[in-house]
């Protein structure tokens, strides 16, 4: 085991590698290990001189940059934490982030959301601080992500790992002399972890500042990347190129391409083994707490085809139903994890409570099932469950379908409240630019009656005009039902084109 603190991990590689060797690319721009390693002593100093101390939270709005790396790699200096968050956070947001983790310092961000605490912005001049290593107290956290919570106020997830790694493991795969793509946003903690962690064992990480499909192909081809870890939206994003554009840009140095962080449709996975083989594709589901992982990779796919793979290591899983007991194969229920340290060993929140059951399990409030195997399926999230005329409807299930048309470049199903059926289900729909004006609700409902269920087909639709995921792809879907729900209680027109589906003489969605 060679245990490493990360705040000299710069310093570690550009004694093995030479100080010149790459370490981080974003815009074009190159910053080398020896570079890394001077700047960021310089802004962990800058940020002493603002206060930040051993043990302290630093929260970091900076975009995807070199900059960003700059900026934690300080924080560890100082036995930091970093707490990302996007850069452009409403006062209301921030304001809440802030009473929850009391940082000592922001470190980026707009002026006018920030208030009643130190703020710097990242382009501070630290050229009048030392660049020497200084002492580098252990940070006891590696990293606080935030969250959305259930009760619509953020939470921050604080891991219990100090910021030391073993530079030997290699977590997901990525190897010391490789090149990483990062084309997700590092607020959001796979993209955060995933990059961190490929640093510490020495890829060379090139990065996105926002994701584009032919921009990800280029920098593919240009700097012969060999792992990325994509999510479903960007891999859809991708695949709807035309042929002849994917066919354009050299993939051939992908080594490993991983998804993780939403639900993958199977057709989607299916289409990218079909593109570049099974043996390169790879998916993770588990969440920023850390209780417990499913790996699966494309080969293993191809026999169960759906699943996530089954739990890591020595940490566990099952699946409850509604009465606390573990469910059969094949019936969905709650999916619980245990870590293998127990209860709490991994991580604690901030602001909210663990959904937790007797004997330290934990759930991250998704559905699923299990096979024979040990295979785990993926329904949906708790929370986003329609339930209509007592049926169980999972949103997951009808974007998929709806996703899989050419015409459809991004979609989110909700539950609506219904005074018959208790909730019915609601489409939004973003068109690809060539498909608006031609592609109607009827097309739609003809493609999905052959794909999805009728009691699932969507009642009303609703269309929207840009893409409703963001990079990591993710999507409120609550704040939308929430939205919308509103606008029915108050008799309130949608401010979008509704196409309503209900029978004549049914109140009608406006």
């Amino acid at each position: 085991m060679t245990l490493v603190q990360i705040s000299a991990i710069p310093r570690l590689h550009a004694a093995r590698k030479g100080a010149g060797a790459p370490m981080l690319t974003h815009d074009g721009g190159t910053v080398s290990w020896g570079e890394l390693e001077a700047r960021s002593n310089r802004r962990s100093r800058l940020f002493a001189s603002h206060g930040v101390k051993e043990g302290d939270f630093v929260t970091i709005a900076v975009p995807n940059s070199n900059e960003f790396y700059e900026t934690t790699f300080a924080v560890w200096k100082l036995g930091a934490t970093p707490n990302p968050v996007p850069a452009k956070l409403p006062r209301g947001e921030f304001s809440a982030i802030i009473d929850l983790i009391k940082p000592s310092l922001v470190v980026g961000g707009e002026e006018q959301a920030v208030t009643g605490i130190t703020r710097l912005p990242v382009e501070t001049d630290a050229s009048g601080f030392s660049s020497e290593p200084g002492d580098e107290p252990l940070a006891p956290s590696w990293k606080a992500m935030t969250s959305g919570g259930s009760t619509g106020r953020p939470k921050v997830i604080v891991d219990r790992a100090p910021a030391a790694w073993d530079t030997d493991i290699l977590v997901l795969q990525q190897q010391p002399d490789e090149v990483v793509l990062n084309p997700g946003p590092l607020y959001h903690n796979a993209p955060f972890s995933v990059t961190h962690l490929s640093l510490i064992c020495g890829a060379h990480v090139v990065g996105m500042r926002r994701f584009d499909p032919v921009e990800a192909l280029r920098l593919i081809e240009t700097y012969k990347v060999n792992w990325v870890n994509f999510v479903p939206t960007m891999m859809h994003r991708i695949l709807s190129l035309p042929s002849e554009t994917r066919a354009a840009f050299d993939v051939a140095s992908l080594r490993i391409v991983f998804h993780m962080a939403s639900s993958m449709p199977r057709w989607l996975k299916q289409a990218w083994i079909d593109w570049l083989g099974p043996e390169r594709i790879w998916e993770l589901y588990g969440g920023t707490e850390r209780q417990g992982a499913t790996i699966i990779s494309g080969v293993e796919w191809l026999t169960h085809r759906g699943s996530v793979g089954r739990i890591q290591g020595e940490d566990q899983l099952k699946i409850l139903n509604e009465l606390g007991q573990e469910c059969e194969l094949g019936e969905v229920g709650e999916i619980y994890f245990k870590s293998a340290g127990g209860q709490g060993s991994t991580y604690y929140y901030l602001g909210a409570q663990p959904r937790a059951c007797e004997g330290g399990w934990e759930s991250i409030g998704d559905l699923g099932w299990m096979d024979e195997e040990g295979y785990v399926y993926l329904a949906d999230r708790r929370t986003d469950l329609i339930l209509r005329g007592g049926a169980n409807i999972y949103p997951a299930e009808i974007e998929a379908a709806l996703d899989a048309h050419p015409g459809v470049g991004s979609s989110v199903a909700i539950g609506l409240p219904d005074d018959e059926m208790g909730q019915r289900v609601h489409a939004i729909v973003q068109l690809k630019p060539e498909a608006a004006g031609r592609l109607n609700v009827a097309d739609l409902q003809r493609f999905l009656a052959d794909r999805i269920a009728k009691y699932k087909l969507p009642e009303s639709y609703e269309f929207a005009q840009t893409y409703l995921r963001d990079d990591a792809g993710k999507v409120r879907r609550s704040a939308l039902r929430d939205e919308r729900a509103l606008w029915l209680r108050e008799g309130m027109p949608f401010r979008i084109k509704i196409a309503t589906l209900r029978k004549p003489g049914k109140r009608e969605l406006l």
